[in-house]
């Protein structure tokens, strides 16, 4: 589904916003992904959505990991169902996993490293998912 109604774009500009103000930079189209994707260094990638999980879990855990580190150098973000052609490219990478929404992808040199996927994050506390993130980022320092 895509969420392209002026009605949806005013409801989920400030999930954009939750990851846009921590310093994540949006990508919104293919070339986007593959500019983003080929930086040297460390890549955190969050998959945003509109559900639940990622507004009471995902994007406040990925918030505490990055205030609390291992930094990554460069911070990320598709919106699953508005950043369509984006969303589509950057799961290209994730080799091995199923579309999901929320997820958070690390990414080293351009190489796709791990993915912290919806069942890894639904159900789940802010704190455990803060410390998935933190370990994955941990790996590729």
């Amino acid at each position: 589904m895509v969420y392209d109604s002026p009605i949806f774009l005013e409801i989920i500009q400030p999930m954009r916003k939750e990851l846009t103000e921590i310093g994540f930079q949006e990508l919104r189209s293919s070339d986007d992904v593959e500019s983003a994707f080929a930086e040297k260094g460390i890549t955190l990638c969050v998959v945003n959505s509109i559900c639940g999980c990622a507004a009471g879990i995902a994007r406040p855990a990925v918030a505490q990991a990055i205030a609390e580190g291992p930094k990554p150098d460069h911070m990320v973000t598709v919106f699953a169902g508005q950043d369509v052609e984006a969303t589509q490219k950057a799961r290209t990478y994730f080799k091995g996993y199923a579309p999901s929404s929320p997820s958070i992808a690390v990414l080293k040199d351009g190489n796709f490293v791990t993915l912290i996927e919806r069942q890894q994050i639904e159900g789940h506390t802010t704190d455990d998912v803060k410390q998935k993130v933190q370990h994955a980022l941990s790996q590729v320092q």
